[in-house]
């Protein structure tokens, strides 16, 4: 079963019982996803701008966009307009099949997997993840990599509040760590 039917057929559900919603339209859900990539050390280096661009372009199926500096930092050597980084915004279909991917395949595939921190939510419903090696997700084979980057996964909910996400990440099979008291 898709990711997005078992939200709607499962999940809702679910989450209108648990925390007794009145109204379908009031369940939390995925808004987007965005991937980010910083890159730091390699900035002046031109393989590795381009390597960060493959990385995105074949893990999400869309061409990244760059962010620019908007001021210049001359402890950093960065200039105002200078590439810093690049990112792409997942919605709809694409948004799902990521997180099914994410969950199922990327996850269990990172090295000294423990699960993810549920301390990482921001006080809006929205959770990020840090991943220190791309190669985790399949479309990267490790045979062609020559530079291995990190990348930031940010999942954007229109839950209101950190328990809601928490518990829609978690019926979504997100391998959140239980919380310690």
């Amino acid at each position: 079963m898709a990711m997005k039917e078992q939200y709607t057929k499962e999940i809702v559900p679910k989450l209108m019982e648990q925390f007794s919603y009145k109204n379908i339209n009031a369940v939390p859900t995925i808004q987007k996803i965005t991937l980010n990539v910083g890159l730091g050390k390699g900035l002046k280096d031109a393989k590795y701008i381009e390597a960060a661009e493959s990385t995105l372009r074949r893990i999400s199926g869309q061409a990244p966009v760059k962010t620019k500096a908007r001021k210049s930092i001359s402890g950093f050597k960065i200039r105002e307009g200078m590439v810093v980084g690049m990112k792409v915004t997942l919605r709809g279909p694409k948004m799902w099949d990521f997180v099914e991917k994410l969950v199922t395949v990327s996850l269990p595939r990172v090295r000294d997997f423990r699960g993810l921190n549920p301390d990482a939510f921001d006080g809006q419903g929205n959770y990020s993840i840090g991943i220190k090696e791309h190669i985790a997700f399949p479309e990267i084979s490790s045979d062609e990599i020559e530079l291995i980057h990190g990348l930031q996964i940010v999942i954007s909910t229109s839950a209101k509040t950190n328990e809601e996400a928490e518990a829609l990440l978690r019926l979504l099979g997100m391998p959140l760590k239980k919380r310690t008291k």
